[in-house]
Formats: C-alpha cells, structure tokens, sequence
C-alpha cells in the first residue's frame, strides 16, 4: 500500500517508516522537523517539510498517487509544556489534526491509525487500564491527544473511513541495529535520562517520590518497546485494511517495572555507576500505570516481543553510546 506518515522523522515515527518500508509498503513523510531528525528518512522515501494540517503540502507530497491510509504521528508531546502552554498543544494537536483529518475526507482515503496516549486516562485509580476505563486527562497534552481520538471516531464514521487509536504507555528503546533511537532535547523520560547518567552527561537521576503505596516506592510503568509499537501500527493497518471494525486499543505489556527497577536494568545493561537521588513527587503522577493488551492481543493479533526492560536498555544504551550527543554531527556540536 501506499501509506502517509505524519511525524514520520520523530522517534516513533522513524521506526514504523522503517518497518513499513521492509513490509514493502509504499512510504512518504510529512514533518515539521521541530522535534524530527531529517537524517531518520531512508532514502528513497519522500520528505515533505511542513505541519501536517497544510493541504498545499499534503497534496504536493501525494501528488500523482493518493495513500491508502495516513499514519499520524505528529504532535507535541510534552507534559510540562503543555501545561505552561496550552494553546500550543490545542492548536498543535487539535487544530492540526482537524485539518488533516478535513483533508482525508476530502481525498477519499480509507484508513487513518492515530498515535494516541494513555495520558489521555489521566490518573485512574485502577492501577491496570483497559479501554473501557473512563478518560479523565490531567493536563493539556493528554486531553488535546483525547479530543483527536473522539474527533477522529466521529470523522470516521461521517464520512466513512476506518480508524484506529492506538494508545501508547511508555515507548522506550531503540532500533536492534543501533541506527535509530530517542533524541529530544532536553531528554524527559526516564530511560534516556538513565543512559546519559551512565555517559556521564547527567550528575544523577532524580527519583520522584519514594513514598507511593508500591512495592519499592517509586512510580510504577509499563514500558513497551518502541519496534513492538511499530509492530502495532503495522497490525492495525492490516487491521483496517481486511475490513476490521474501527476501534481504540491500549499499547502496552501488562506489567510495571518502578523507577528503581530501571535504574537497576540500567546499571546492569551499561556496566556503569548511575547515581539517583530522591526528589519530591510531581503533581499528578499516579502510583502506577499498567496497560491491560489484551484487546489489542485478541482483535489485532498483536504482541509485544522485544519489550522485556533488558532488551529495551540493550537497545537503547546501543543507539545512545554510537550517538552521545544525538543525530548531530561533529560540526555542529563543535559551533
């Protein structure tokens, strides 16, 4: 098929472009680059530099050749800006999307998998979700990333088009052969933050909280590696593609792993000292947040395989140690 990726040179994004290009689909990309890396687009897959709710560039990447489906990955997805700025995240977010969404249903174009977030639960008390938990978000990211999924389920079914929303919990990891990985500036979770510790890059790891009702006492997630989630977006397209019923689906594997126990993984995996320290809580970050996959297991067909915490700092501390200061070359680090 021939697919459309929005936010296809962001750190998710680079790896579904990359796994449905070896599918032998047809890939082309449209990115702002604001967070992307340009050097992530494999040749041979056209790059449009622009936001994805600009028709003019959206028709001047498909030109000649309407996709089969869109795959939209772009957006802003920090939880602290969002709340120091929200109108970013509602126009970013939102207002883009609607566009984009305004422009599939103009084209005719059959099938659209969002990149969701189990943000969008906010902080449920129940501390495995499924899909059939009530959203409740607690800062702007994740309500702008809910509202996509209701409008995107209502876009669907108006005009008639098939939908998925895949809700991810914590992406982590890098591809196996060392050539793409999580690059942000500044790093804000947790598992790069580890690894530049051990690159001596950090002083320590700051250990929000100790204190909560889990086993150590620190925060408790469900970490899932980011080749799984690419696996997912493939299995959702073929999904849609057979005539599977539109639907929301938790990306996840089922089970916590604490703040201590990924310092620890990081230990081991790198050999080297990662120091922590304990810090206050941040507002709003629940105990624990565990996704239930099993309908993504039963309906999608899809597992997660490569999402044991070892083999995701594995991955990871890969990409990182060939590329310490990211996807920037020499020169620039120099200027």
């Amino acid at each position: 098929m021939h697919i459309l990726v929005t936010g296809g040179a962001g750190y998710v994004g680079s790896h579904l472009v990359r796994a449905l290009r070896d599918a032998g689909h047809r890939v082309a990309v449209l990115d702002d680059l604001s967070s992307g890396h340009r050097e992530t687009v494999p040749d041979g897959v056209a790059l449009q530099v622009g936001s994805c709710g600009d028709a003019a560039a959206l028709d001047e990447l498909t030109a000649g050749a309407r996709p089969d489906a869109v795959m939209h990955l772009a957006a802003k997805c920090s939880v602290e800006e969002s709340v120091a700025d929200p109108a970013l995240y509602y126009r970013a977010n939102l207002s883009e999307s609607l566009r984009l969404l305004d422009w599939v249903a103009a084209r005719e174009i059959g099938m659209v998998v969002h990149s969701s977030t189990c943000a969008v639960y906010g902080a449920p008390e129940r501390p495995v979700i499924d899909e059939q938990v009530c959203p409740r978000p607690v800062n702007p990211y994740g309500a702008s990333k809910l509202a996509v999924d209701l409008a995107l389920r209502a876009y669907g079914e108006a005009h008639g088009f098939g939908t998925v929303a895949l809700r991810y919990f914590n992406a982590a990891g890098a591809h196996p052969d060392g050539t793409l990985g999580e690059d942000k500036t500044p790093a804000g979770n947790l598992i790069p933050c580890v690894l530049q510790a051990a690159l001596g890059q950090r002083q320590a790891i700051a250990v929000y909280g100790d204190d909560y009702p889990t086993a150590d006492g620190t925060g408790v997630r469900d970490y899932i590696h980011v080749m799984d989630l690419a696996a997912a977006h493939l299995a959702a397209l073929e999904h849609l593609a057979g005539g599977g019923p539109s639907g929301v689906f938790n990306l996840g594997t089922g089970e916590g792993h604490s703040v201590l126990d990924v310092v620890a993984a990081g230990r081991r995996v790198t050999g080297r000292e990662i120091p922590a320290t304990v810090a206050p809580r941040r507002a709003g970050d629940p105990p624990a947040l565990v996704a239930d996959p099993r309908r993504a297991r039963a309906e999608l067909g899809w597992e997660p395989r490569s999402s044991d915490l070892d083999t995701i700092l594995a991955d990871a501390w890969r990409w990182r140690a060939a590329h310490p200061h990211g996807y920037r070359r020499a020169a620039e680090i120099e200027r």
